[in-house]
């Protein structure tokens, strides 16, 4: 089915964490009268709020935001019906003549919604106990060893702590005998109706690290442990059973280890600083080998970050006003 012409095109700002993605959208939207969509997979999840780095509350009262604080820990949430749904508010917030603005760094997230996902089999409930015997007998960095070699375009948009990823891209090989790369070239499920135009927030290296390390601290000053120490004692069933992603997430493992006597605070946060480095790093290459994106570079100042602003306000203008 061909696009509809009666939809604008949808702005979709990504980028790796800290590259001020939340930032740029919310002024988007509030000088546009526009809605946010967050493709973020732990923002959706109440009591995730320090170390989800969700907006402020002045800032959700001020522009209306989707999938903010509308799940429970535990409760799951894919990114199959984050896709769909997220293009049902999509039509909705056009259809009352707004722009819709997706902004989010959660590459499942994304490219559910922007490309949509293949045709992949069930599971075989014998392979996957196997290769949970595989991830029990050898460990995690065994089964990513195993799917480097098999699936390096797979594995290249996880690491070896992504286990329940690991063990179904594995799994579908085994299924199927292809890889999750082959079967996504082979043909998309993607509802069509919506148009897309992504444009990525690009920092050099070092400065993204830099970004990322204060970020960071600013997070535990902000109360990042005593968040995490709450969740801690709340949910230890979901943290020692590993049921829940969000709560597997970097930012919020390292602190479990540190209450755990695993390492001292000063460890865990030099941890949740790596880690956040090295899940960047993978944004990167997935945004860039996986999405088109139109990269523009990020905005290092105020006045950078204001003729951004306005560049992208006239664009959505434009695009959302009438006859277009």
């Amino acid at each position: 089915m061909a696009s509809d012409p009666a939809y604008p095109p949808v702005l979709v700002i990504v980028g790796p964490t800290a590259s001020g993605k939340s930032k740029l959208a919310f002024e988007i939207a509030l000088r546009t009268g526009g809605e946010i969509v967050s493709a973020d997979s732990r923002q959706i999840y109440r009591e995730l709020d320090i170390g989800a780095a969700k907006p402020s509350p002045s800032e959700l009262h001020a522009v209306p935001h989707h999938f903010i604080d509308e799940k429970n820990i535990g409760e799951p949430f894919t990114a199959g019906q984050f896709a769909l749904e997220a293009q049902k508010r999509i039509r909705d917030i056009l259809g009352r003549g707004k722009p819709a603005i997706v902004a989010g760094g959660s590459t499942l997230y994304l490219q559910g919604l922007l490309e949509g996902f293949a045709d992949l089999p069930e599971g075989n409930p014998v392979i996957r106990e196997r290769l949970q015997d595989e991830l029990e007998c050898f460990g995690k960095e065994y089964l990513y060893e195993k799917l480097l070699e098999l699936d390096p375009e797979q594995a290249a948009t996880l690491d070896a702590s992504k286990t329940q990823r690991l063990v179904r891209s594995l799994e579908i090989i085994e299924i199927t005998g292809l890889t999750v790369t082959e079967l996504r070239s082979r043909g998309k499920n993607r509802q069509d109706g919506l148009r897309f135009v992504t444009f990525g927030l690009s920092t050099p290296r070092s400065q993204l690290y830099d970004r990322i390390n204060r970020r960071t601290q600013g997070m535990i000053e902000s109360g990042l442990a005593e968040e995490a120490e709450l969740l801690y004692n709340k949910y230890p069933h979901l943290i020692a059973e590993r049921k829940s992603q969000a709560l597997r997430s970097v930012g919020y493992q390292e602190l479990f280890a540190c209450f755990e006597g695993r390492c001292g605070l000063t460890e865990a946060i030099e941890l949740i600083k790596q880690h956040t480095r090295n899940y960047a790093k993978r944004q990167i290459t997935f945004f860039s080998n996986t999405l088109q994106v139109n990269w523009t570079a990020a905005p290092q100042n105020e006045d950078d970050f204001r003729k951004l602003v306005g560049r992208l306000v006239r664009d959505c203008q434009i695009i959302h006003s009438p006859g277009r």
